[in-house]
């Protein structure tokens, strides 16, 4: 058989409408196991565990910060951050605005308080932040050498915008910006994405497979590269219209169990 690895985003991707797997999916899923099903997203490890047990799939590696962090078990395959001055830098121009800021570390995921943008990615993701300043993060990270696998802003749009535009014009050989909606900014190293995270599990765990050998679904700009690179690149009918573009076969949409539906044709 030729396609021997799933690799699939999760936001507008695989879960509907109430951001939960449908019956349809899990089942699915279940069916073509032992092909591993791996979780590919800009989400937190453990925003994203509690999938995996939904599966019954929890030894498959886990890709997150869209390949920031790779992981398999306890191991750590792969982890890129972004640097500290890039993070201070972030903090003191988000001072005097309205803008939340979110900081994540592996399965640390931090706030300075639990207001609006708080809940609503505490609700998207079950998983509820730690409260701490961000100065002190910051702190705490540049004592302890680690850094930021994920920082994301939220807010007024125009505010955003102004923020995306300093950003971009002062750090753009460091980070990756994405802007996943007009109210957000995801930042992550620049030498990451999900195309590298793949390869990553290549190399370690699935050295006999090859890019031709994925299948790959995604729905936004940080899917491009996957898709491309992949044996079979899918879309979700949803998808940006530079990801319909690009991808070999176009699926339902995530409401309508588009990743499950692919499934069930290519996996007889």
């Amino acid at each position: 058989m030729k396609y021997q690895l799933v690799c699939t985003d999760i936001d507008g991707t695989l879960l509907n409408k109430d951001r939960e797997l449908s019956e349809l999916t899990i089942a699915q899923v279940k069916r073509i196991s032992p092909i591993p099903f791996v979780l590919i997203s800009s989400r937190m490890p453990k925003g994203m565990r509690h999938l995996q047990h939904q599966f019954e799939n929890t030894t498959t590696p886990l890709i997150a910060y869209n390949g920031g962090l790779v992981l398999h078990g306890d191991n750590v395959l792969h982890s890129t951050f972004i640097d500290n001055t890039v993070l201070e830098a972030t903090i003191n121009k988000c001072v005097n605005t309205s803008i939340h800021l979110s900081l994540f570390h592996a399965d640390e995921w931090y706030v300075q308080t639990m207001d609006y943008w708080a809940k609503r990615e505490e609700n998207n993701t079950k998983v509820t932040p730690t409260i701490k300043s961000n100065l002190e993060v910051l702190n705490t990270w540049k004592t302890e050498g680690k850094g930021a696998h994920k920082i994301m802003c939220m807010g007024n749009e125009n505010e955003i915008d102004v923020l995306y535009k300093i950003l971009e014009n002062e750090f753009s050989e460091e980070i990756m910006l994405y802007r996943s909606k007009e109210t957000y900014i995801e930042i992550s190293h620049k030498s990451i994405s999900k195309k590298t995270a793949i390869e990553v599990l290549l190399q370690n765990i699935y050295p006999h497979l090859s890019m031709e050998n994925v299948v790959a679904f995604g729905d936004n700009y940080n899917d491009i590269e996957m898709l491309k690179a992949v044996g079979l690149g899918v879309a979700v009918a949803n998808a940006n219209d530079e990801v319909l573009k690009v991808a070999n076969k176009i699926t339902d949409t995530n409401k309508n169990d588009g990743v499950a539906k692919i499934l069930q044709g290519l996996f007889l």
